[in-house]
């Protein structure tokens, strides 16, 4: 075995986990999910058959990650934050057929107690400040804080505000890093890496 598992948690037959991952205390992955390497499952996590964890992320206490949310490279779910991923549902009326996909991509946090609706986008390296209620798709880099949540602020990959308006076009670089990033029709990017969600000019 080239991950650690806790003797508490329970691994259906036919998970797929990755090199270096760390499953702890009363965990339960259910048999189809792929979970990346060098992740972390914290207390009480749950996670769902079809369910796609990439390398490196990091899922606190208490998380449920259920059916068709996935979440790509380097996602922080901090603490009793939830997914869902039925829109309307009902005890009375079985909905399985019409679970929403959830796309969490590279680098998002999740702050803690948050709430993230089933069927939105979370873009690369987004903020979702704890306690907000997401109900809408979110741009790459979005500071999201609130109930419903609304957008603050643009975050640098390092986590930190970044020094730009909220729309229209600017540039700033981030002081932990040095990198440069670009707002341009309300789309930050960063100055030649691979994880750009726009276009150089």
């Amino acid at each position: 075995m080239t991950y650690t598992v806790h003797p508490t948690a329970i691994i259906d037959n036919g998970a797929q986990i990755g090199e270096g991952t760390f499953v702890w205390h009363w965990v339960h992955i259910c048999g189809g999910a792929v979970i990346g390497k060098n992740v972390s499952l914290g207390q009480n996590v749950f996670v769902g058959t079809n369910v796609k964890i990439g390398d490196k992320c990091k899922i606190q206490n208490n998380v449920s990650v259920y059916d068709n949310v996935y979440l790509e490279d380097g996602v922080f779910c901090g603490p009793s934050m939830v997914f869902t991923n039925v829109y309307n549902p009902r005890s009375l009326i079985e909905r399985k057929n019409e679970y929403r996909d959830t796309l969490v991509k590279k680098g998002a946090t999740l702050g803690a107690n948050c709430t993230i609706l089933c069927g939105i986008t979370i873009g690369e390296f987004a903020f979702i400040g704890a306690g907000a209620l997401v109900n809408k798709n979110v741009p790459a880099y979005a500071l999201m804080v609130g109930v419903p949540a609304k957008q603050v602020g643009w975050m640098s990959e390092f986590g930190e505000q970044l020094d730009l308006p909220l729309n229209g076009s600017a540039k700033t670089i981030c002081e932990n890093t040095g990198d440069v990033y670009f707002l341009e029709s309300n789309v930050v990017f960063k100055k030649n890496t691979s994880s750009s969600s726009g276009s150089e000019t």
